[in-house]
């Protein structure tokens, strides 16, 4: 079996790169895996694919200034339709809910190619928010064959959309738990052979040693936050560090404009405020394991920081991601400053002030770490561990 991954951003690149190794240690059992890059973030996706050694068999470098999402989908659909003519895959696998997935599973289905649908089922049930990754993955689940869900919740969704079937047959649902929890398990059991290090890990670690000090991660960069509301989230980040001189806030900043003027302007002279580059993936997981609390608008830290015990803010009106949520390890507060600050507050002083986060994946409602496993068992048609959360 010749599996095709189509991915081009970062997040895509965490979450496919356990299913290469796993196709890659089981080669001996019949499946070959390739892996098409279509460069949609190339500067955010290089260091990824080093650090999962997992180099694109065919890079297509889609990526354009200023590009336009019109522009890039059509681009994307072309440019992978002759991809898969070269590459003949047998099975396609796209990954979440981003441009390039939907190009993916549309340009295969246009050939008959089985699409498979990694992290299925994430549903707002508003199409506008977040924006266009609702369209995006509700897209994908019209053309997909199998669809490989994280948890109960989204498989149950993909049951009730009632998708159409393929020539009489019926689109199959296996619950694999969330491959990022695979990738994120595998980064940090390196590091402790070959801890991370950089300068900004080096001050948090600092800052931490000294007593009552502690590391507030945060992350933003939401399409749909753009304006007024991330001004809001920046001004509820100011207050929380005036309020908190102990806490030190650590903010990656995306390197799209929208995010960079407001960041710097409101946050760029506080002096428990540090802004840096985006982060390589192992450099991030390394400073998430160090944080007390996570501040995000983003899908995948929603999901990683949990399994690690760490609590999160989550500065969006809705999320696609419930579970964590309902497991009380994130508060869905929106781009609100007041509730932002409010919910920090809560957590800083209350409810986490005195806790250790722990290292395990063990009270995580998105996986256990062997996702990638599943999906591989399920391609190779060999017996599938039953995997479904809260039923027995």
């Amino acid at each position: 079996m010749n599996i095709l991954l189509v991915l081009g951003t970062r997040p895509e690149a965490i979450k496919m790169a356990p299913i290469v190794h796993e196709a890659r240690r089981r080669a001996s059992e019949g499946i070959r895996v390739q892996v098409l890059s279509t460069g949609q973030h190339r500067e955010l996706l290089d260091p990824v694919l080093r650090h999962f050694d997992m180099q694109p068999d065919m890079e297509l470098g889609l990526m354009r200034p200023s590009q336009t999402l019109s522009g890039l989908t059509a681009r994307a659909i072309e440019a992978i339709d002759g991809a898969l003519a070269e590459l003949a895959p047998d099975v396609v696998l796209v990954q979440g809910d981003t441009t390039t997935a939907m190009a993916g599973a549309l340009a295969a289905f246009y050939r008959g190619i089985p699409v498979g649908h990694v992290e299925a089922g994430l549903r707002t049930g508003n199409i506008r928010a977040p924006f266009p990754e609702e369209f995006n993955r509700r897209t994908i689940a019209l053309v997909a064959k199998w669809h490989f869900p994280p948890t109960t919740r989204a498989a149950d969704a993909i049951t009730a959309e009632n998708l159409p079937s393929d020539g009489g047959e019926r689109s199959q649902i296996l619950v694999t738990g969330n491959t990022v929890i695979d990738a994120l398990l595998w980064t940090l059991d390196r590091q402790r052979v070959t801890p991370a290090q950089s300068e900004a890990l080096d001050e948090a670690r600092r800052w931490k040693s000294r007593e009552g000090h502690y590391v507030v991660l945060v992350t933003g960069h939401r399409r749909e936050n753009f304006g007024e509301p991330f001004r809001e989230v920046c001004r509820a980040l100011a207050d929380i560090a005036e309020a908190h001189p102990e806490a030190l806030l650590v903010y990656p900043v995306h390197l799209n404009p929208n995010v960079v003027a407001p960041v710097h302007e409101i946050l760029g002279e506080r002096s428990n405020i540090r802004l840096l580059p985006p982060l390589d993936y192992p450099e991030f997981t390394a400073l998430l394991s160090e944080s007390r609390l996570v501040i995000t608008d983003s899908g995948g830290v929603q999901e990683e920081a949990p399994a690690l015990g760490i609590p999160v803010i989550v500065t969006r009106d809705e999320t696609e991601r419930p579970e964590g949520v309902e497991a009380g390890k994130v508060r869905l507060v929106g781009p609100h400053r007041d509730g932002i600050v409010a919910a920090a507050e809560r957590l800083l002083t209350g409810e986490i002030s005195s806790q250790n986060p722990g290292k395990s994946a063990l009270g995580s409602p998105y996986g256990d770490g062997a996702a990638a496993g599943r999906i591989i068992d399920f391609l190779l048609e060999k017996p599938v561990k039953a995997f479904e959360y809260g039923r027995e």
